[in-house]
């Protein structure tokens, strides 16, 4: 059985990609290197060069490659930036699924799994976020994943596809050096951007309602993330009823400003400090994930910590 992993050269997606080959399956690669790198995909992987968006390179790739099963990474991720761009955001990521889940429907492919995202709960008044939690989006970002959260309950209704969304919480770290992320648009990376710089790392709002006034996240490592994606495309090879929405993080809440510590830790600034900014438009003041539904489902649990995320994305960062 074929996967195809559409962003699969994305700094995700390739460690989606590596997990998969691990696990013994046959993958081929969708994506248009707006983002990706096409050295990040493995030698022996089929690269197709082109965007969900084009029908006639899906249909193509499906055929060619024997695709049976769908793991769908490939979409626009920054929250600022889909305020700023909300209508870039629903061509990208909703547009984009419909044309994949039309492909999807009239080639008879039968498993999907769907990269969603915590930014689908908006700001939630709770302690651990469970997927029963009232989604209220504060982002476009976060609107386009919980659409396509709904659209793809609602063609599998129609076509009889099994699937899986997988609701991220803050992706971190690498398992090796070279599919490090180096897009600095997430706090790690955006961290040792401004060190390299000479410059303090940025904290956006210091007046949230937590104990140090900072937002709070739930760091998962982006290799526990891709044997979540193993997890999930284990359950629909072996299930094809299968219909989950499930969250995928540690359980435990890490604010910026231990994040800036733990990067100061790690790179010997024990006094590393960061420059308070203005809040960014649509950033919650928590977000930590209740794993407990993942873990009885698919039999994932997150292994490694924010010190592990720190230090392999330095060493990616530095290489």
């Amino acid at each position: 059985m074929t996967w195809l992993v559409t962003g699969g050269a994305g700094y995700i997606g390739a460690h989606v990609v590596a997990a998969l080959r691990a696990d013994g399956r046959s993958v081929v690669v969708l994506d248009d290197l707006s983002t990706g790198l096409k050295e990040r995909v493995p030698d022996g992987v089929p690269l197709v060069v082109g965007s969900v968006l084009d029908r006639a390179v899906l249909d193509a790739a499906i055929a060619e490659h024997g695709v049976r099963g769908v793991v769908h990474l490939a979409g626009k991720k920054r929250v600022d930036e889909s305020v700023a761009e909300p209508l870039r955001y629903f061509h990208e990521n909703v547009e984009g699924l419909r044309v994949l889940l039309t492909a999807i429907a009239d080639h008879g492919v039968g498993a999907l799994v769907f990269s969603s995202s915590a930014a689908v709960y908006g700001m939630p008044d709770v302690d651990r976020v469970t997927e029963r939690t009232p989604c209220v989006p504060l982002s476009p970002y976060g609107l386009t994943k919980l659409v396509g959260e709904q659209m793809i309950a609602a063609a599998a209704a129609a076509h009889g596809f099994a699937h899986v969304s997988i609701r991220y919480f803050n992706v971190a770290g690498a398992a090796t050096p070279e599919l490090g992320d180096r897009g600095a648009a997430n706090l790690i990376p955006m961290v040792f951007e401004r060190i390299a710089a000479g410059l303090p790392p940025r904290v956006f709002g210091d007046d949230y309602p937590t104990p140090d006034g900072t937002c709070i996240r739930d760091y998962i490592h982006v290799s526990d993330l891709a044997e979540a994606h193993v997890a999930a495309v284990r359950r629909l090879a072996a299930d094809p009823a299968t219909a989950l929405v499930v969250n995928a993080g540690r359980g435990v809440g890490v604010s910026v400003r231990e994040i800036i510590a733990t990067v100061g830790a790690v790179v010997g600034d024990p006094e590393l400090r960061g420059v308070v900014e203005a809040r960014r438009p649509g950033d919650p003041a928590r977000s930590v994930a209740a794993a407990d539904l993942i873990r009885a489902e698919l039999g994932w649990s997150a292994r490694l910590d924010v010190r592990d995320m720190v230090e392999s994305a330095w060493a990616s960062w530095t290489r």
